[in-house]
């Protein structure tokens, strides 16, 4: 089976060099310029670097097709499909509607999508192995797919056409909205003359050990501090503390302590009557 690329970004190439690397024949790759298809070439050994997206069709059997999100669809209805090709997408949050035209011409369609954070190339063929693969597919793909993904080092979860967005907001909460809370946090240490650089040096010990006991203990048990202990007098502290001196992120505390009272609770280190006095507290004006 050959493989090809349509599109030369960061997850096309990890995957490509990944793939490579673990016996997959990537035979081509086509992007949006020339100078990308010849870098991801060149990493890669045996693959060419097509002048069209076309000519990818045609060396490959299996045509992933990672071009950014939004410009999967218009793609993949420009190109000539037919019944013998598999086409593969790697976004998180689109289903396989967006490969209808591939579908409706006879080619078999499916989604890989790695759950992982690819901050550039390196890092991100470094994160792949051990990974978990969000796979949409049917019959013959759907396997083929399963076995790349145990291929790649990694663990597929089989979804449905209603699940994938559900499962993007998910990763986006986890991996996104995990970076904006430490700059939140980061930026408290500014009100007392700590930089951002500093700050995150400090805090990445104590990230690292929750990610630790997240992945040893496992939830709800890793959950510590004031919610996990029901310490009522730090929380009003807390938010006494942030309404004077950061009043925009007084809502978004409330919020984060209303969604961590039933991770505390299911823990079982606190009573239901301080369950809800905590919730008095964090709806209170």
């Amino acid at each position: 089976m050959k493989v090809g690329f349509i599109g030369a970004g960061t997850v096309g190439t990890a995957l490509a060099v990944t793939l490579s690397q673990r016996g997959y024949p990537v035979a081509a790759v086509a992007s949006k310029t020339r100078a990308a298809a010849r870098k991801l070439a060149g990493q890669v050994t045996g693959c060419q670097a097509k002048e069209s997206a076309q000519q990818v069709i045609e060396a490959a059997d299996l045509i992933f097709v990672t071009t950014p999100d939004d410009a999967i669809a218009g793609v993949v209805a420009q190109l000539q499909w037919r019944k013998g090709k598999d086409v593969v997408h790697c976004s998180g949050a689109a289903s396989l509607d967006i490969l209808e035209p591939a579908r409706r011409a006879g080619a078999g369609v499916g989604a890989l999508h790695p759950l992982q954070t690819f901050a550039s190339v390196a890092q991100a063929i470094e994160n792949i192995p051990g990974s978990t693969f969000g796979i949409e597919a049917e019959g013959a793909l759907l396997e083929t797919l399963k076995s790349l993904a145990t291929a790649l080092g990694g663990h597929a979860v089989e979804l449905g056409a209603g699940d994938k967005v559900l499962y993007h907001a998910a990763a986006v909460i986890a991996c996104n909205y995990f970076v904006t809370l430490v700059k939140m946090a980061t930026d408290l240490w500014q009100q007392f003359g700590v930089s951002t650089p500093e700050a995150t040096r400090a805090m990445l010990p104590l990230i690292q050990g929750t990610v630790n006991n997240l992945k040893q203990v496992g939830l709800p048990n890793c959950l510590t501090g004031p919610i996990a202990r029901g310490d009522m007098g730090t929380l009003r502290k807390h938010l006494e503390a942030l309404e004077e001196q950061a009043p925009a992120l007084v809502s978004t505390y409330r919020e984060l302590g209303l969604q961590t009272i039933p991770v505390s609770l299911a823990k079982g280190k606190i009573t239901p009557q301080r369950a809800e006095e905590m919730r008095s507290l964090f709806n209170s004006n």
